[in-house]
């Protein structure tokens, strides 16, 4: 048997806002960011939503499968930054994309959370509760960010990506001699590190306590210990998912990460000792938007011809928490 990702699809909003626009914000300049992240521009939300971003990109995932809406049985949705806290973004998507059947609900790891997604509809489906899932993830950061820090606002983007899995009882056997769908993961917390990449809630307040200290719900980074942990966690995660699979980086063609930074993937393939060109990026002209970064990536290269039936992609990425992950899969599609 095996799962397959069939369709994929994504959604921008279509303000641009370059380096150049941020100058007039904050105390920085194209040079200055573009040196210490490769982003030029981001995408910023004029209105658009999580839930109308993520029922967009899905739509697209599913006509790229040729499915319908009503043929979804599982829809994930990963999000740190949802309009709603009830009802859920997944759900919000379900009755947008007129998904009846199926089954619907979010999960938060931040950047990682597309992953954490794909690694939990894998495990459904093999499971056999399930033959197909919709995984979506989907940020509108730009709320979540103080606009008068420069060290975090320069950074984050809006947007959502979504993929269609499917389950296959019959193996499909790729030209090269591969069988196409997931071969392995990996996914890992590290909980005692998660206050250096954080955002408040509100703070506790009913009739009988009220929290005297009033944070500020803004993105808070210690940007030293995060560049740290993902050079560190990125490489080891994806080591560790290559040796379970039997793998070597000599049998990956490319490496589809997380774009939050671009020195940060140079390190990562440095330490794996794997060739640049093998770690495509997008961040330049779209940023981090956290969860929506790989499915999105991923989706620009699958429109684009970039990957062949018969591919190996490893999928990696980290985030708060913190949180970090790595998926094996061949494509077919």
């Amino acid at each position: 048997m095996a799962i397959k990702i069939t369709g994929t699809g994504s959604a921008l909003p279509e303000k641009k806002v370059t380096n150049f626009d941020m100058a007039k914000l904050v105390e920085t300049s194209d040079e200055w960011i573009r040196g210490r992240t490769g982003i030029a521009e981001r995408r910023i939300s004029t209105g658009d939503t999580v839930a109308s971003l993520a029922a967009k990109a899905c739509e697209k995932a599913l006509a790229m499968a040729g499915k319908d809406a009503q043929d979804v049985d599982l829809i994930l949705v990963a999000t740190c930054s949802p309009e709603l806290l009830l009802p859920c973004c997944a759900c919000q998507v379900q009755s947008a994309i007129g998904a009846d059947r199926a089954v619907a609900f979010d999960l938060n790891a931040a950047c990682s959370g597309f992953l954490f997604a794909l690694n939990t509809a894998n495990v459904y489906l093999r499971s056999g509760l399930y033959k197909n899932a919709l995984i979506v993830g989907s940020e509108v950061l730009s709320k979540l960010i103080d606009w008068t820090d420069r060290s975090t606002c320069v950074l984050f983007g809006d947007g959502a990506g979504a993929a269609f899995m499917e389950f296959s009882e019959t193996d499909d056997v790729c030209e090269n001699g591969r069988l196409a769908g997931i071969e392995e993961m990996v996914m890992g917390s590290d909980g005692a590190k998660g206050m250096v990449l954080a955002c408040a809630e509100r703070t506790a307040s009913n009739p009988y306590y009220k929290e005297i200290e009033q944070v500020k719900p803004y993105v808070q980074m210690d940007g030293q210990e995060v560049y740290k942990f993902a050079t560190r966690q990125v490489p080891a995660c994806i080591k560790e998912a290559l040796d379970r699979a039997g793998l070597t980086v000599d049998d990956v063609d490319l490496f589809v990460l997380h774009q939050a930074n671009v020195r940060i993937i140079e390190s990562v393939a440095k330490r794996l000792k794997a060739d640049l060109s093998k770690f495509p990026m997008n961040l330049e002209h779209i940023g981090n938007m956290s969860s929506a970064t790989i499915p999105v990536l991923l989706d620009e290269l699958n429109r684009d011809g970039k990957i062949k039936k018969g591919d190996r992609l490893v999928l990696s990425g980290f985030g708060a928490g913190l949180t970090y992950g790595a998926s094996i899969l061949v494509w077919d599609n």
